[in-house]
């Protein structure tokens, strides 16, 4: 009861801050119980997020991992229920921080859905949301293979994969402005139309992707040494994805070739020329190839969708609806911030019915019939959710996100256990949680 600050009533503790393992097997003296807690965290491992893993262990095997996580919390869901409709996307963009346009668009589709305006949302704006996501999936994939191959020690894997992401990131600053965090994607369409010139943009990011890709498969596939230290580890067959509610790559991994882009497609993904893939080792080299081959596919999907906005040249981005489509027609000045001189003379000089309108959407937002909504879209992590609540009011009553990486993450205890220590890592970075979506 009364223990001093090295012991517990679960035993003694020992602090490791790196030294050699020796020297804490010493530290054990003639104790007869050899296990040992150690944590393991909470540090930021590369990209993954801040999480602490606690693992119990005899000699190098772990008996028992768990996971501590929280260290992220943002209160985001909270706040939304502060803020319009609108603003909200500001908010949910900034969860799983890897792949922020999912997270856009899980929310709008909900809306949209409270809206009834599901229908009414122009074909633009479908093609270039598909168009954004499948880009996204590109440069979520590539961290999570760099970062995955720095834990491990491949440090060229993580060279060229942060410099394909670089690319992706260049094309998302040209169309919406930002490199991260976008609120693009917003309830009725999209903020803007694609600027000049970013066809040209995508289209050489695809060749050039087409030629680098295969870089990526002949560095790694048949590697041997890269294969034995990712096959059979973190194993986990469908019965245990199922069990635990896994979805994305290591679902897929196991043979199992459930993705909602084709199984409940969404935003015209019905009306897309690509292949599910699949891996059947339902371990870590086979999430990795699962994800290898979807960035493949995902170029086929770009392809498709720059070829169809070469043909809507000029088509609205937005609901026809005045009451919801703000803030579809802003025009940057020429600073490069805010609304342009002129885009202010319009809305004022238009009448004073005009400008009273356009403040009070600004300021107030528009309404949402009450009622709730929930709309999966398939996220480079698995299924991602947004269960949207409305009271007929300007502000979301309630949402809540079916955030794959906090479900995934449940895995790390299966994984790990009975494994080595060692291996922990790649288990770890073979479900490619983002702190930032678990914790929200």
């Amino acid at each position: 009861m009364y223990a001093d600050p090295s012991e517990t009533s679960q035993g003694k503790v020992f602090t490791v801050t790196g030294q050699d393992w020796d020297s804490i097997a010493q530290g054990l003296g003639d104790s007869a119980d050899e296990r040992v807690v150690v944590n393991m965290g909470p540090q930021h491992p590369s990209t993954h997020g801040v999480l602490r893993l606690i693992l119990e262990l005899e000699g190098e095997t772990v008996t028992e991992a768990r996971c501590g996580i929280g260290y992220l919390h943002t209160g985001i869901e909270k706040n939304m229920e502060f803020r319009s409709w609108v603003q909200g996307t500001t908010f949910c963009t900034r969860m799983d921080y890897l792949s922020p346009f999912f997270n856009e668009a899980t929310y709008a589709l909900g809306v949209e859905r409270l809206l009834d305006i599901e229908d009414d949302v122009p074909e633009k704006a479908q093609v270039m949301r598909v168009l954004l996501m499948e880009l996204n999936r590109i440069s979520s994939h590539l961290v999570c293979i760099a970062t995955g191959g720095m834990e491990i020690g491949a440090l060229t894997v993580m060279t060229i994969g942060f410099r394909e992401r670089e690319l992706v990131l260049d094309l998302f600053e040209l169309i919406t402005g930002l490199r991260m965090n976008h609120a693009f994607i917003r309830p009725g369409g999209v903020a803007q139309d694609l600027p000049p010139g970013a066809l040209d943009e995508i289209r050489d990011f695809i060749a050039l992707m087409r030629k680098r890709l295969p870089e990526y498969a002949a560095l790694c596939n048949a590697n041997p040494i890269f294969k034995a230290r990712l096959e059979d580890v973190g194993h986990l067959d469908l019965a245990g994805c199922l069990a635990l509610g896994l979805s994305g790559p290591p679902l897929r991994a196991t043979g199992y070739g459930w993705d909602l882009r084709k199984t409940q497609p969404y935003s015209g993904y019905e009306d897309y020329d690509f292949e599910v893939q699949t891996w059947d080792t339902a371990d870590a080299y086979g999430r990795f190839r699962v994800r290898l081959n979807e960035m493949s596919e995902s170029l086929r999907i770009v392809e498709q969708a720059a070829d169809r906005l070469a043909g809507l040249e000029g088509a609205p981005v937005m609901v026809g609806d005045k009451k919801i489509a703000w803030p579809s027609q802003l025009a940057i000045g020429s600073d490069g911030m805010g609304n342009s001189l002129d885009h202010i003379r319009h809305i004022m000089g238009e009448s004073m019915e005009a400008l009273i309108h356009h403040f009070k959407l600004v300021t107030e937002g528009f309404r949402v019939p009450a009622g709730q909504a929930y709309v999966p879209i398939e996220s480079p992590r698995g299924e991602l959710g947004a269960h949207v609540v409305s009271d007929g009011g300007t502000r979301p009553f309630r949402a809540h996100f079916r955030d794959p990486s906090f479900t995934n993450l449940q895995a790390t205890s299966v994984m790990s256990e009975g494994g080595m220590v060692a291996d922990v890592i790649v288990a770890i970075a073979s479900i490619d949680p983002v702190m930032g979506g678990v914790d929200r």
